[in-house]
């Protein structure tokens, strides 16, 4: 519980720290953001609005007739040649006078157009002087009605401009309207949002492009909601300061036409009927270039795309309640995949793969609904999310690995703590209910051992003995327990699953004598005593886990089964052998094992009866002593007295047969084969 508090507390800082970076767009995030999103302009290919077109003040024109600002009356010449446009877009200022002939022609002309829209900067600094006739001639083309809105309800905040430049009296006296074409660069100085008005003079002033559309529409301009007004039953949603996010498009969709073909004719005056034209400058030095997310273009496709946009419906759509949502998917994605998945390439993998899902939803969103959705701040969160749950996962993993590395490090074989430390979720702490192998050993005789020699001797002697006892359970994969003074504990199938648990335990046994047998030769020639031992192992469904005080546990096991072992190692000094199995061991065992019928015995504490048997080290003479034992045991059960005597002498004289040394005192006494009662441990 306590590590998921961790998780969700990281989580949430990171989900409230990727939302305040977009909200304020802090860079370099914000820059970062635009040029990621900007893709979305390469996945589209829309067509462009025929209903605008460019006209442009171009090289070829200035070739023609010189540098520009060229003499009013070749302007003059050439706007009237767009008489049957419905609206003309002048995206240039005429903020001088010339000569009055020269700026009456002009004006004359402007004035002959069906519709003209003048454009005018607006500044933050300027030194043009403007007079009262230009500021009452300018207030006509301001939004009252929009401007009201704005004041009841204050979104969005529309930029204001404390200074302007604009066209002298005569040229703006003639255009129908006045249009500002000023505009905001985004923190990267790329153009991508056009302005729907602007302040000046505590009025609200429209953008060129908005101008246009009141005339050509014949409609005005109102607020539809917070963030969004309408205009020709089109919506338009705003950002807090009254722009628009541009659609693009493929820089070749832009129709633009050289206005020496339109002075000299080569384009009729029939072809611009019924459309918009935009009149702009883009000779080098004297055109108005600007950067965008398709490259530089002239300045005024600004307007072109806004009113194709609008046109064709292809106004963006920005929904602001859905861009927390999928950075919140993407921080707590990764939480939930590390609940159900361990592999930290799997979780990377999903992680990721729904991004890119997701990523791919909302760019088909935008190239055929033109919803706009930034998946830079996402991509951030889930980048932040994964970094900091898969470390918060490292960090637990090596404490965890270190917990069980120093718990069990002494009781688990090197692969099987390997195995524990990748799979720690199979350690059950808390106790379960498993089936086991359990083996006890204990050294025979062990009070007289530690009273024929000193301490320090005997202590030398049990280390040296402990430590093969101690290889053996680890090389076949057993859980050392505990040291029981001189006893030993081990159990098979916990804490790591064994398949063969039952064999594993059976190895060992044979392994220990094995081990033993050498540790003796080398006491011999030291002149030291020798030890002997009894094995017992039983299998059983016993609880094993975390058990003791809350101030100390172990890990290890308890139930019958574990009692039953232990009963079970102590009978093997009654049959003077060296390792004893019960029937419930032995129905685990495939083939590989020498083994022998020992008898039913009803352990103390006990009230139902096991059969034991003798595992014995696969060699001829075992197998010799075996064949013969089973002929004997058999005539027995049979209760043929004389010929189980006869038998069972002849594996004491041929083998020193202990088994047969007990069996002999049995069938003397002519005591029926049955079930053992034993009255002690």
């Amino acid at each position: 519980m306590k590590d998921k508090l961790i998780y969700l507390g990281v989580l949430l800082l990171v989900f409230v720290s990727v939302v305040l970076l977009q909200v304020y767009k802090i860079e370099p995030f914000e820059t970062f953001s635009l040029r990621f999103n900007d893709t979305n302009f390469d996945m589209q290919h829309k067509e462009i609005s025929k209903n605008v077109v460019f006209v442009a003040i171009d090289e070829p024109s200035v070739n023609k007739y010189g540098r520009w600002p060229w003499q009013r009356e070749i302007l003059a010449e050439g706007v009237k040649n767009l008489h049957l446009s419905d609206v003309v877009l002048l995206d240039m200022i005429f903020s001088e006078p010339t000569t009055e002939e020269q700026d009456t022609v002009l004006s004359e002309s402007i004035g002959s157009l069906r519709n003209s829209v003048c454009g005018f900067f607006l500044r933050h600094n300027a030194t043009q002087d403007i007079g009262e006739d230009e500021l009452d001639i300018l207030t006509d083309s301001s939004l009252d009605m929009l401007q009201s809105q704005v004041a009841e309800h204050q979104n969005p905040v529309f930029v204001p401009a404390p200074f302007a430049e604009m066209n002298i009296y005569p040229i703006l006296e003639a255009c129908t309207l006045s249009g500002s074409f000023s505009t905001l660069a985004e923190a990267d100085h790329l153009l991508r949002s056009y302005p729907i008005a602007i302040y000046f003079k505590n009025l609200l002033y429209p953008s060129l492009g908005i101008q246009g559309l009141r005339i050509k529409l014949n409609t005005d301009i109102h607020r539809s909601g917070n963030f969004e007004v309408e205009i020709g039953g089109k919506k338009i949603g705003l950002d807090e300061k009254g722009f628009v996010r541009l659609n693009y498009y493929d820089i070749d969709q832009y129709k633009t036409i050289s206005f020496l073909d339109v002075l000299e004719g080569k384009i009729s005056p029939e072809y611009f009927r019924g459309k918009i034209v935009i009149l702009g400058i883009t000779d080098v030095g004297a055109g108005d270039v600007v950067t965008t997310p398709i490259g530089t273009i002239p300045g005024p496709l600004l307007h072109y795309t806004f009113i194709s946009n609008m046109f064709l419906d292809h106004i963006i759509i920005e929904p602001k309640h859905i861009s927390p949502i999928i950075i919140f998917i993407m921080v707590f994605t990764p939480f939930i995949l590390i609940i159900f998945f361990k592999k930290i390439i799997t979780r990377v993998g999903i992680n990721f793969a729904l991004y890119a899902l997701i990523y791919a939803i909302v760019k088909y969103l935008f190239i055929y609904k033109m919803v706009y959705l930034d998946m830079f701040y996402p991509l951030v969160a889930l980048l932040m999310a994964v970094a900091a749950v898969e470390s918060i996962a490292f960090n637990l993993q090596e404490k965890s690995s270190k917990f069980l590395t120093d718990t069990f490090s002494s009781y688990l074989s090197g692969d099987l703590l390997n195995q524990l430390i990748k799979h720690p979720d199979s350690l059950k702490l808390g106790g379960e209910k498993k089936e086991l192998s359990i083996l006890f050993s204990d050294i025979r005789g062990f009070t007289t051992l530690s009273e024929s020699m000193e301490p320090e001797a005997l202590i030398e002697v049990l280390n040296r003995y402990f430590t093969p006892m101690t290889e053996s359970v680890l090389e076949n994969g057993g859980m050392l327990d505990k040291y029981i003074g001189d006893a030993v504990m081990a159990f098979y199938n916990a804490p790591v699953d064994v398949e063969k648990h039952a064999e594993a335990s059976c190895k060992t046994a044979l392994s220990m004598i094995d081990r033993l047998n050498k540790l003796n030769k080398k006491l011999i020639k030291e002149g030291l005593p020798i030890i002997r031992i009894g094995i017992g192992i039983n299998t059983a469904e016993v609880i094993v886990g975390n058990i003791g005080s809350d101030a100390k546990k172990d890990y290890t096991v308890i139930g019958d089964g574990v009692n039953l072992a232990s009963r079970v190692e102590g009978l093997t000094k009654n049959y003077g052998v060296e390792i004893l199995i019960t029937e419930f061991t032995l129905a685990k065992l495939g083939s590989g094992f020498l083994y022998r019928e020992i008898e039913p015995v009803k352990v103390k504490g006990k009230d139902e009866a096991v059969l034991l048997y003798e595992l014995m080290k696969m060699n001829e003479s075992n197998v010799d002593k075996k064949i013969l034992y089973d002929e004997a045991l058999s005539v027995y059960k049979n209760g043929n007295f004389e010929k189980a005597y006869e038998l069972f002498q002849r594996l004491i004289m041929e083998f020193d047969d202990d088994v047969a040394n007990y069996f002999i005192t049995r069938v003397k006494e002519k005591h029926p084969w049955g079930v053992n009662k034993m009255t002690t441990k």
